[in-house]
């Protein structure tokens, strides 16, 4: 076994008296060994006899120690296999011998199928050794072949491309010749063209001038492109001579034509060509007319200008003719036309403006069109003529509109200019009525500015500088006038619809439809409160939104509506505050405050839809650091020492330090007038709880500064025993608010419904001064319960939270 076998080998390597030190590896090794010897089966072949005859008594005991009995036939039989059945192993080397030759054995009984496979290999090499040899042989046959067909080859190639070479001279040399005949025959056009500009009969309408013309730009084109050409100044020269002949004849013929139209239409009756009608059809029905006797020469040039530069020069020319003779026809006729539109509206400017706008809308797109007869490509002098044209319209319309005073038709200038001509007109025919554009654009800030002039004015004068008449601050009596008015027409109408109709009170058309519209009329008319009719709003306020109303989408260049918006708003804040004190004083401080909180929520639901932003940004300098720098130059000895390092010290500090500060904020009229309705309003529920339990509130508040000097160190106190908190007069005190809250509630909403006329603001206005009442009634009696008897409480009679509850509920 494994343990016999260690045993065994720690005889060999003891720490005293080792038999032989083995190492690591050796002790592995016999291990490994052993592993093997029992993995290892003895051969059935294997004679026992012969075993058994051993000499030596350790091998025949190994051997039959290892053999089992039952093989002993096997071993027997193994032996007689091996032919030394006969044999006897008495000595180890005969037992080493014997086990070789068995090993041999059985080495050659596993190889054989090896060595069988060899062979079959060994004839595989053989015959791939012979096809090899084939191959090689074909191979060099192919070779062989190859050479003979390259040799072929390259002798039929150099003669194909011997024949090749000869074929390609000879195109070569053909077009040479063709090339030689071409490029002469540029220059043999230059004779044949001389002649026929020369000819007395040529005519830029005859069928040949355009083809010739075409020609003669071919040769120039070509004859400039080969400078290296012999006689190329030369030849160039003439050519640019021929072409300045033809460009001659081509300007003469269109400028004459042009005259010709002009002079054919100044010889009529000079009353005739005032008259807008008649002049119109002259100048237009003429011009059309003879456009296609020029347009196909003007074609022609148009096309040449990119490349020769002279056609350029005279396209300008014949624009330039042409212009001149619609001018020369056109600024008689139009001053006349604005001169009788002037006379005819002379006191309806905006009229006027439309109608000044629309004819020379009508006069820009007709000269475009015509414009378009006679030639293709456009020009910025025909935008130059135009504007030319309209400028003659500006200077009529520019002095009335500075002397303009009223907002309502600068307003309605601005309309005009801005959305009937700039938007409907120019932004569907831009191209048309480009200088039509300029100009109203320069017409329209003039407008501007003039509006903005004037609404300055306006805001300083009349809202700003506005002196209200008893009349405007007769709160609430107008409102009570007008609620008592509004009252007796609904009674009226109540009346009306109660009585029963009789036979003569039957109408044939729909009287049954008529009835519900008026009674729709009525409870619409009642509906409304006098608090919120127009006519009853306070003047600055409605002149205020009036003002907005004309600013907005009027004028909308470098901020000037938000700056204007924001001067009226102001204005207007500042003339309510002066008005809410001045009905303060002479009536009662409700009605000023109501009046002030009404005109707010106005204010600011009317400026709600104008979709504009009424915060402007203002820029300040700040010289405080400037200040303080020459200050310490001025007087040194304020100054400290340690700062003080030498005399130039503070002209150091103000030269670095020393400079102003830019300061921005931003200023919103919405949120200032939020901000005043927010104040206005807290200002109102603060005095309102002060005036229903305000006593109360002076109460608790001596009561808890008697506790708080207590909690500080201070006598103990007991509350009963003070004079102004005897129950008696809690008692006083809580009646005379009670009463107060029984008599003033009820006026106090009325004057909120009154002013108000609306159910969710009075209810909003009015929670927080009910919340303040039951905040206070609820300290009271909690502080009475802690700090009296039963009795005492009986005796001060505190009404409880459900009474003042329901007080502030009936009257809610």
């Amino acid at each position: 076994t494994s343990e016999e076998t260690r045993e065994k080998l720690s005889l060999w390597d003891r720490g005293t008296d080792a038999t032989a030190s083995l190492t690591e590896r050796q002790r592995d090794s016999i291990l490994e060994v052993r592993e093997a010897a029992e993995s290892l089966s003895v051969p059935s072949e294997l004679p026992i006899e012969d075993l058994c005859s051993l000499s030596s008594r350790s091998l025949r005991s190994t051997f039959t120690a290892t053999v089992p009995e039952s093989t002993e036939d096997v071993l027997l039989k193994g032996f007689q296999m091996l032919d030394m059945e006969n044999d006897r192993i008495e000595t180890a080397q005969q037992f080493f011998a014997w086990f070789a030759k068995l090993q041999t054995n059985m080495d050659q009984d596993e190889s054989a199928q090896h060595r069988k496979i060899r062979d079959d290999l060994y004839c595989y090499q053989e015959q791939c050794n012979a096809i090899l040899k084939d191959v090689s042989a074909a191979l060099e046959q192919l070779d062989s072949l190859q050479k003979q067909y390259l040799f072929v080859s390259n002798k039929t190639g150099a003669l194909h491309e011997a024949c090749e070479q000869l074929l390609k001279e000879q195109s070569e040399l053909v077009d040479l010749a063709e090339s030689i005949q071409q490029k002469l025959s540029y220059f043999n056009e230059l004779e044949s063209i001389n002649t026929k500009l020369n000819s007395p009969t040529l005519s830029v309408n005859n069928e040949g001038f355009i083809p010739m013309l075409s020609k003669l730009d071919d040769c120039i084109e070509y004859v400039s492109s080969h400078p290296n050409f012999k006689d190329y100044p030369v030849y160039l020269a003439k050519f640019k001579q021929c072409l300045s002949k033809a460009m001659h004849y081509m300007k003469v013929h269109i400028v004459n034509t042009m005259h010709n139209l002009t002079n054919q239409l100044t010889k009529r009756d000079p009353q005739g060509l005032t008259n807008a009608d008649n002049a119109f059809t002259l100048y237009y029905v003429k011009f059309r007319a003879a456009a296609p006797k020029v347009r196909s020469l003007i074609e022609q040039i148009e096309q040449r200008t990119e490349k020769i530069p002279e056609y350029r020069q005279l396209l300008e020319e014949v624009h330039q003719c042409y212009l001149d003779q619609r001018e020369q026809l056109l600024i008689p006729c139009i001053t006349s036309t604005i001169s009788d539109l002037s006379s005819q509206n002379s006191k309806d400017h905006c009229a006027l403006v439309r109608s000044g706008c629309a004819f020379m809308v009508h006069v820009c797109q007709d000269e475009h069109q015509l414009y378009n007869e006679f030639f293709s490509k456009p020009t910025l002098k025909l935008d130059e003529l135009l504007e030319k044209l309209c400028l003659s319209l500006y200077d009529v319309l520019r002095p009335m509109i500075i002397h303009i005073i009223h907002l309502e038709t600068l307003s309605e200038l601005c309309s005009i200019l801005k959305n009937e001509m700039l938007e409907d007109h120019v932004q569907n025919n831009a191209a048309q009525l480009g200088a039509f554009d300029v100009v109203i654009k320069q017409m329209l800030e003039d407008v501007q500015e003039r509006l903005v002039y004037r609404t300055h004015i306006y805001i300083q004068n009349d809202i700003i500088g506005y002196n209200p008449a008893p009349g405007d601050l007769a709160y609430p009596e107008k409102l009570e006038m007008m609620e008592r008015i509004a009252q007796s027409l609904k009674e009226e109408q109540m009346k009306q619809m109660s009585h029963e109709p009789v036979f003569s009170d039957v109408q044939l058309e729909d009287p049954h439809g008529r009835r519900n519209s008026s009674a729709e009329a009525s409870r619409l008319q009642t509906s409304v409160s006098p608090a919120d009719l127009h006519g009853m709003w306070y003047p600055t306020v409605r002149r205020t939104l009036v003002c907005l109303s004309k600013l907005y989408r009027c004028i909308d260049i470098f901020g000037l509506e938000f700056c204007l918006s924001q001067e009226a708003l102001s204005a207007c804040i500042q003339s309510l505050l002066k008005a809410s004190d001045i009905i303060l004083k002479n009536k009662t401080q409700i009605d000023g405050q109501l009046f002030l909180i009404k005109h707010l929520l106005i204010m600011r639901e009317q400026i709600a839809p104008f979709h504009t932003d009424f915060a402007i940004k203002e820029i300040s300098v700040d010289l405080k650091k400037t200040r303080d720098a020459a200050f310490k130059i001025l007087n040194p000895k304020a100054v400290p020492n340690f700062f003080r390092l030498n005399s130039h010290n503070a002209i150091l500090e103000f030269l670095l330090e020393g400079t102003p500060e830019i300061k921005e904020h931003y200023i919103d009229s919405k949120k200032d007038v939020d901000r005043h309705l927010k104040f206005s309003c807290e200002q109102f529920i603060q005095q309102q709880t002060q005036i229903f339990v305000g006593n109360l509130e002076e109460f608790l508040t001596k009561v808890a500064a008697l506790k708080t000097m207590a909690i500080q160190g201070g006598p103990t106190y007991s509350l009963s025993q003070q004079p102004w908190a005897q129950p008696a007069k809690i008692n006083d005190i809580v009646m005379a608010t009670y009463r107060v809250m029984k008599s003033k509630l009820p006026s106090t909403l009325q004057s909120m419904s009154l002013y108000l006329a609306n159910r969710d603001t009075e209810f909003i206005l009015f929670k927080p001064v009910r919340n303040n009442i039951q905040q206070v009634f609820q300290r009271l009696h909690t502080l009475l319960q802690e700090e009296y008897s039963g009795e005492d409480l009986q005796i001060i009679a505190c009404p409880s939270l459900e009474q003042v509850n329901l007080l502030l509920s009936v009257n809610k």
